[in-house]
């Protein structure tokens, strides 16, 4: 793995901004290499305000949608919310359908089925619309490709308003109206909305329009920023502002439906991160999706009630451990596939397929593959001649423009720079295959293929304290955009205590000091590195890269070294 120190900031710079914020220098040198150079600057990051949210009309459509969601209300028209199968979708349509509930509007919901219908608006879900009398459609993040689906919905008499944050392609959909930052003549300031927050969007221009008290909408925060952390979209900027605020909600305030799914995952730890959202939230929401229905995860999001949402918070639980196994068993076969075929051992790219695998976990297994060889990887699934695939990317290539460059091999295919869905015919996987790693192979170059810390400081044991780490965790929430600082010491050495953790002792528990100062020992954990400690344990000294963190045990709180390598 590579290690790149980022840059020292100008020292005269750094003990300005820390003697204006009385803090110390470590704290001033990460700030300014987060673009804070200022005491103004400083105050807007520690303390992200709602009063700075962008204006929802400055994106392009906003005062159409507006508009017909005014006309639906004042007629007494029926809604259908509309939104995709995944955690960012059915956080919008819980957000969306919540809303309009509470003001008494006649609406629905619909989650498209991931095996008989797949990713997106999907036909079966318009004619249901249609035959049933829904005049409006809000579709939550997709819809920006449904070309075809628009023009059935229009064809029944239901207009439809698309809120998305996936790229457009060549042609728009001629919806009444189409939200989308990533929209080429959209100048919304913010691109990094997730699907949800397209949505909520949507209903705080509503709220401004009618004068409606805002908090109507921020209430629903937790869903909100449940999207955020589980979509992987950008934590800056308009995101980092929801989710701050959004993290406390979800701390002090939670929905009904998260109180039960963190209490079926026996979760009790005192601060609620955006690590605990992707970790513990997104994989239970997903299971829902994945082995049964999605619908099942939105019963839990708009529960009034913990009782109610433990109802279905139970069956995502066992969802969940089904996903846990699945998962495990169809990478292992995915593994042996490429062990077994001397193709991947030239292919800038990794796309495997097998019909027996459940379509739900493709997108997690294309995860794993990656882990293990750190390329482009497509997995693919399905019955007769047709297959769905799942497709992961690396930092540096865009997966999106790849698939562009193989369209004539696929029937469908959406996504984002990172992940994509696809479906094409089984007789056309060898040479999608081929085509695939050769627009794959043109981008790549040597570091694509290796992974990268990017390192924000090199510090000794010794300064890290209670206080600076408190500080420090005001930085968050962490995402893209926004990572938790990582840090370089360099010669410490094993403190008589280091030891292989886990059923197969893969991981180290890690005791370290100084071996250069009298520093007292210093605790860590180092995931994925039992293998280490033989060397470590002997006294040799090494360099590691960590980031800070809480470990709670037994009611003690305790900052402790997340070491990523060493």
């Amino acid at each position: 793995m590579k290690w790149t120190i980022s840059p020292a900031p100008d020292p005269d710079l750094s003990r300005a901004l820390a003697k204006q914020l009385n803090v110390d220098l470590l704290i001033s040198d990460l700030l300014i290499q987060r673009g804070i150079e200022t005491y103004e600057q400083a105050r807007t990051f520690f303390r992200p305000s709602l009063d700075d949210l962008h204006d929802p009309f400055l994106m392009k459509d906003m005062d159409k949608a507006v508009a017909r969601l005014q006309k639906a209300l004042s007629n007494g028209e029926k809604i259908m919310v509309y939104g995709d199968y995944d955690v960012d979708g059915t956080t919008s349509v819980a957000l969306v359908y919540s809303f309009l509930m509470e003001l008494g509007v006649p609406c629905d919901y619909y989650i498209p089925d991931r095996y008989t219908e797949g990713y997106g608006i999907s036909n079966k879900g318009v004619e249901f619309a249609v035959s049933e009398g829904f005049t409006l459609m809000i579709a939550l993040d997709c819809g920006v490709r449904a070309v075809e689906q628009v023009e059935l919905a229009r064809a029944g008499g239901m207009d439809m308003v698309i809120c998305d944050h996936h790229q457009p392609g060549e042609v728009l959909p001629k919806a009444i109206a189409l939200l989308d930052p990533q929209r080429k003549d959209c100048d919304y300031p913010y691109k990094g909305l997730s699907g949800c927050g397209v949505g909520f969007k949507l209903l705080q221009g509503f709220c401004v329009a009618e004068n409606l008290d805002l908090d109507l909408i921020f209430k629903y925060l937790d869903l909100l920023t449940v999207s955020i952390g589980a979509d992987i979209v950008p934590i800056t900027g308009e995101n980092r502002i929801l989710a701050s605020v959004g993290l406390k909600k979800l701390q002090n305030d939670p929905l009904p439906g998260f109180v039960s799914l963190f209490k079926m995952a026996g979760y009790n730890k005192r601060h609620i991160t955006i690590s605990d959202v992707v970790f513990t939230l997104a994989p239970r929401i997903n299971a829902a999706g994945r082995i049964t229905s999605a619908k099942n995860a939105v019963k839990v999001l708009i529960a009034k009630s913990e009782e109610e949402a433990l109802v279905y918070s139970q069956g995502i639980e066992v969802n969940n451990k089904d996903r846990k196994g699945f998962d495990k068993a169809i990478t292992l076969e995915a593994l042996g596939q490429i062990r077994n075929d001397s193709w991947y051992e030239t292919s800038k790219s990794t796309v495997v397929w097998s019909p027996e695998w459940h379509k739900g976990v493709i997108g997690i297994v294309a995860s794993r593959l990656i882990e293990q060889y750190y390329k482009p990887t497509i997995v693919f699934t399905g019955s007769g001649k047709k297959l769905s695939g799942s497709a992961r990317s690396v930092d540096g290539i865009n997966v999106l423009e790849c698939l562009e460059e193989c369209r004539d091999c696929l029937i469908q295919f959406g996504g984002h720079r990172m992940a994509a869905g696809m479906t094409m015919t089984e007789e056309n996987f060898l040479k999608f295959r081929e085509r695939f790693d050769e627009a794959v192979a043109k981008r790549v170059k040597p570091e694509h293929f290796e992974k990268e810390l990017l390192i924000d400081r090199v510090i000794e044991l010794g300064e890290i304290s209670a206080s600076s780490y408190a500080i420090l965790r005001q930085f968050g929430p962490f995402g893209p955009g926004n990572m938790k600082p990582l840090f370089l010491t360099k010669n410490v050495i094993d403190a008589k205590g280091t030891r292989a953790v886990g059923e197969d002792s893969s991981h180290l528990k890690l005791h370290v000091r100084s071996n250069t100062s009298a520093v007292p020992t210093v605790k860590g954990i180092a995931f994925k590195q039992g293998a280490q400690v033989t060397d470590i344990i002997k006294g040799r000294a090494f360099d590691i890269v960590y980031s800070l963190e809480e470990n709670e045990w037994q009611g003690q709180v305790n900052v402790e070294l997340n070491v990523r390598d060493m």
